[in-house]
């Protein structure tokens, strides 16, 4: 898989496998967590994941940044590979492990959760810049490259699915989230010692800016590492108050904040652009249109770790030869897919290439949106196969297969056309505001989830009237889906020109 690559592809690949496995592992395990152990509501248990989630999302826009201005890119990921392991160790305060009383476990979990929100936002958008680097522009293999480093986030996300979960469940939380913070510790180490493998990327060493004097004795990096540990307080803050209450009236004051950033780089991307010329100007109005529709992909996409699950729980026959799947378990067909179909695509976009065949962006796009319709769409034809309210496990199955062959159509490209647009001085804060577009998907992913009463009430719905809301809610997901694919195609002409010829 590897072979006519550059050699720091697979140090890149494993690095981002293992963090992902600490990152996945954890938020496996975190709301079961939540209600089990820390006795939090199902409502309030909810709205922290979503925060929570939203923020891991958020972080890499101030990570690439910083990355791009004071850091480089080795120092960011070393600096957010720490920080997510120890926040991992943080987490165990929070757990059983020491009789602590329940204040003080909350306050371990909230700050070991800001930990790795802040060490997820300079290692996630960072890494993916340097996979970027390692090509030269206009390099057939770049869309290659990507998809192989998806498998890799794909087979973390798989072994943290089967394994950390297991044994956070089995033999307790605090195993489950050590075995995730020894993970990353695996990561960091990886992207260490492999650090001869993409030496040439550029963007590595520390700029200028970072070693000139910032504040009082301090340079630039040493300002920024400290700064980034005040920020763990304001994680904190943010996932504890996400939603603040004034008597009848709920201000979301996450919602506002995301939408404000997501404003803030729209503008900050086309003023760069406008600076650069024309051309680039262009540019980066197409990227911030894939980022409206990248939104749209994953709010629905991101049904997974609620609604689909919980469909799972009550309405999918889950057993196999009388061994009954865990609900939460299904979750894991998403990276196997990935894992048995990413190496395939891998090599057809370059012979699609080759032959002169290969999608546009924006069409690839397209037929991306377009299978996670489809995907939904599967749960009306498992409708027609129920039994006492309950639809075949291959409902799931092909449902996970569809979305999974449309995330291979957007995601790792999305990764591949950001490096491609971005002029190089700004490529980690245009990572970091691909990445913001996942944090406001995440957050809307929940009201999209509660539609189908997966939120406060649930419990209230017979077998048969959750059936019929889940299929409801889930075939109008899909017919919706069908007709933004279908723009896009319309649409595909000029926004392809708006990319002067990046492919």
């Amino acid at each position: 898989m590897f072979k006519s690559h550059p050699n720091g592809l697979r140090v890149l690949f494993m690095s981002e496998m293992w963090e992902r496995f600490c990152y996945y592992g954890m938020r496996t395990l975190l709301t079961l967590f939540l209600v089990k152990s820390l006795l939090k509501g199902d409502a309030e248990a909810s709205l922290m994941y979503g925060a929570y989630t939203g923020l891991v999302y958020a972080a890499p826009v101030l990570g690439g940044r910083m990355a791009d201005q004071f850091l480089g890119y080795r120092y960011a990921i070393m600096m957010g590979a720490i920080l997510m392991a120890i926040g991992e160790f943080i987490l165990l305060g929070g757990t059983d492990l020491f009789g602590l009383d329940m204040v003080l476990r909350n306050h371990f979990i909230l700050i070991g959760m800001g930990a790795i929100i802040v060490g997820n936002g300079y290692f996630k958008a960072n890494i993916s810049t340097i996979v970027g680097k390692l090509y030269k522009e206009n390099d057939p293999r770049r869309d290659s490259g990507f998809t192989i480093f998806y498998i890799g986030i794909n087979i973390g996300a798989g072994l943290a699915t089967l394994v950390v979960s297991y044994v956070g469940e089995t033999y307790g939380f605090e195993y489950g989230f050590g075995l995730a913070g020894i993970g990353m510790l695996m990561g960091l180490l990886i992207f260490w010692f492999g650090r001869d493998k993409y030496k040439d990327a550029s963007g590595l060493d520390i700029p200028e800016a970072g070693k000139k004097k910032m504040f009082g004795p301090l340079n630039g990096v040493q300002t920024i590492s400290i700064g980034s540990l005040l920020l763990i307080p304001v994680c904190y803050f943010l996932i504890n108050k996400n939603i603040i209450k004034f008597d009848n009236f709920e201000f979301p004051l996450m919602m506002v904040l995301l939408l404000t950033l997501f404003l803030y780089v729209a503008y900050s991307l086309i003023k760069t652009g406008i600076a650069e010329g024309p051309i680039w100007k262009d540019r980066m109005i197409a990227l911030v249109l894939f980022m409206v529709i990248n939104i749209v992909f994953w709010a629905c996409f991101e049904q997974a770790g609620t609604s689909l699950t919980l469909f799972a729980d009550r309405n999918v026959d889950r057993v196999v030869l009388g061994w009954t799947m865990p609900a939460s378990m299904t979750q894991f067909f998403n990276p196997l897919f990935i894992i048995l179909f990413g190496s395939i695509f891998s090599v057809m976009w370059v012979k699609l290439d080759n032959i002169g065949k290969n999608p546009s962006i924006p069409m690839k796009f397209s037929l991306g949106i377009l299978q996670l319709g489809l995907g939904f769409l599967v749960t009306i034809i498992g409708l027609q196969f129920a039994d006492n309210f309950q639809v075949p496990l291959l409902t799931l199955v092909f449902l996970y297969m569809l979305h999974t062959t449309g995330e291979l159509f957007l995601s790792p490209i999305g990764l591949s056309m950001v490096t491609k647009l971005a002029p190089a001085k700004i490529a980690a804060t245009a990572m970091g505001g691909w990445f913001l577009s996942f944090s406001i998907a995440n957050y809307l992913a929940g009201g999209i989830a509660s539609l189908t009463g997966a939120g406060e009430g649930v419990t209230n719905f017979t077998v048969a009237e959750g059936l019929n809301v889940y299929i409801g809610v889930f075939s109008t997901l899909g017919f919706v889906l069908i007709g933004f694919a279908i723009l896009i195609a319309l649409i595909s002409k000029p926004l392809n020109k708006l990319m002067h010829g990046i492919k």
